[in-house]
């Protein structure tokens, strides 16, 4: 499974706002976005930055789905295909397609404080879909799937600790049950279940140039 090393700060700081890399980290003073003398783009000379090119309007919004759901090129350019066959708006497509990626619903779920450690979960072979183990985290699921915990002990005692006190209610489009540690997909994510500021369109025009 490819991984991407880099600094993921340093993102929420390129994008300008959080994309919460790092679970509770993110909504505590320790993140960059919070201090003023950091919340500006990486680099030696940020504030000498010129007006943006329409070209690069929409090059960071592209940028900005990548870091948010951890994609790399070549898997949202697999997803963007995906998107094109459908029968309905390209964008919203694509943002519907990426709500579905296991590693996203176990973090949407709460079974997981980040996107980062729910893709660990998945690798690991923690989780179980249906009852059969799944170790893709771009795995897309569907209306009636369960998520479960493996049984072995090791499994149940990491997952709860991930979940910790501060519980995040479930979305709509899923159903969780924390003390037997499953989720379940009730219906399919919709537009508006997408927490992040974007503009699909833009996305679209920009893959498709």
């Amino acid at each position: 499974m490819a991984r991407n090393y880099a600094p993921v700060c340093r993102y929420c700081r390129r994008e300008g706002l959080k994309l919460m890399l790092k679970g509770v980290r993110c909504e505590t003073a320790k993140c960059p976005i919070e201090k003023e003398y950091r919340n500006k783009p990486p680099g030696m000379h940020a504030w000498r930055r010129g007006k943006t090119s329409e070209y690069g309007v929409r090059l960071r919004e592209k940028q900005k789905v990548k870091r948010y759901y951890g994609l790399l090129e070549n898997q949202f350019q697999r997803f963007f295909a995906m998107a094109l066959k459908g029968t309905d708006n390209t964008g919203v497509n694509l943002l519907q397609l990426l709500e579905r990626r296991l590693d996203n619903v176990v973090f949407k779920a709460g079974l997981a404080n980040s996107r980062r450690t729910a893709r660990q979960m998945v690798a690991h072979g923690h989780l179980h879909v249906n009852g059969r183990r799944v170790d893709r985290p771009g795995y897309l699921v569907r209306v009636g799937d369960a998520i479960t915990v493996r049984g072995a002990e090791r499994s149940q005692n990491y997952v709860k600790s991930q979940i910790g006190e501060d519980v995040r209610p479930p979305q709509a489009w899923l159903v969780t049950e924390f003390n037997k540690l499953t989720a379940r997909v009730i219906a399919l994510p919709q537009r508006e279940d997408v927490l992040l500021p974007v503009a699909e369109n833009l996305i679209v025009e920009f893959c498709s140039r």
